[in-house]
């Protein structure tokens, strides 16, 4: 079934047109899709069998019907394909790929938060680590998460994780009081209202 992978230093020597051939060889031959964030340059996504957000590649990940998945994003993308594809095999060709969201929310540092609000709900953004997931009572989404909460009886308390930003913005729509994780992105934090209006 499989034939010789390509190691990293024979791709080098490749031409760019024969590296893209082998590389829908190799998919071929090992039944393999390549997922790939809209971040990602534009060469990955030339190759890739689907672009999209977090979101969206999660859904492809789960409609699939490929034996292999390369998942060209961050960590907590590639282990949300694995959640929905436990029999799949999921790669990440960037091991060093992270987000800085996800990796404000140190499992340790926020199961011992959570200990400090036990009678409370546990609502995480899917932009989290499995183990956060784990954690978790619900797992939301941008799009749902006011909904989300608006559907949670008012006298429940609730914890949501990691994004404060998110969590901000949910206690605006609702106008509900909610524990915020202190987690954030670095690259959403850089917006200011002096920055806005100097563009």
């Amino acid at each position: 079934m499989f034939t010789t992978a390509l190691r990293p230093q024979d791709s080098s020597t490749l031409p760019p047109d024969d590296l893209v051939a082998a590389i829908h060889a190799l998919k071929q031959d090992l039944n393999a899709v390549i997922l790939a964030h809209y971040y990602q340059e534009p060469a990955i996504q030339d190759i890739a069998d689907y672009i999209g957000d977090s979101l969206g590649l999660s859904r492809q990940a789960a409609a699939i019907d490929s034996d292999v998945i390369v998942f060209a994003g961050v960590h907590f993308m590639a282990e949300t394909a694995k959640i929905l594809n436990p029999d799949k095999l999921v790669l990440l060709p960037d091991l060093e790929a992270g987000c800085s969201l996800a990796d404000s929310c140190p499992p340790a540092e926020f199961a011992a938060f959570k200990a400090t609000h036990p009678d409370h709900l546990v609502i995480s953004y899917i932009n989290c680590t499995a183990e956060i997931k784990a954690m978790s009572d619900i797992i939301c989404t941008s799009a749902n998460a006011v909904k989300i909460v608006e559907q949670i009886p008012a006298e429940q308390p609730i914890l949501f994780a990691p994004d404060q930003n998110l969590g901000r913005y949910v206690m605006a729509q609702t106008e509900r009081d909610l524990v915020l994780w202190p987690g954030s992105c670095i690259v959403h934090e850089t917006f200011s209202e002096r920055r806005l209006i100097e563009l």
